[in-house]
């Protein structure tokens, strides 16, 4: 089935539905010439830079990288909703929500959705604040719809 695909700001925050995902994540950098076949397949992401190859992988399958710095795990929320990768303003919001809370992010956008990177320890206070922000952004429209007015900017 075919989600619609989001492109409003609002509507896009409203039903963002974040989701943690349980397992941790490490972001490594390495030479292209060590990145081999079965490595790729283990990665959630690759992106290649000028500098190298970056990964995010499973922590255990980085831990078994010899001289792999992991000493940064990372947690993913994925954002549900369908958003469009034209769509304007639902990352500046998440980003803006997280840096309240003195919580880094890293932000990877796919096809389906967007996923949003936070230190490990900090993943179920992300997970709070982007509920809020999602809550928070209903309320605004739901509000604007009874009186006819337009929500505020966040």
């Amino acid at each position: 089935m075919t989600r619609a695909v989001i492109r409003d700001r609002d509507a896009m925050i409203a039903g963002m539905c974040p989701a943690r995902d349980p397992d941790a994540y490490i972001f490594c950098a390495l030479p292209a010439s060590e990145v081999t076949p079965a490595l790729m397949a283990r990665a959630l992401g690759i992106f290649r830079e000028a500098e190298g190859v970056s990964l995010i992988l499973p922590a255990k399958s980085a831990q078994a990288i010899p001289g792999a710095d992991c000493s940064a795990p990372m947690a993913r929320i994925t954002l549900t909703v369908t958003s469009a990768l034209d769509g304007v303003g639902l990352t500046a919001a998440v980003a803006g929500a997280l840096a309240a809370q003195n919580i880094p992010c890293n932000v990877v956008a796919a096809f389906h959705h967007d996923h949003i990177f936070v230190p490990q320890d900090k993943a179920e206070a992300a997970l709070a604040a982007l509920i809020a922000l999602q809550r928070q952004d209903a309320d605004l429209a739901a509000n604007a719809a009874r009186t006819g007015a337009q929500p505020p900017e966040i």
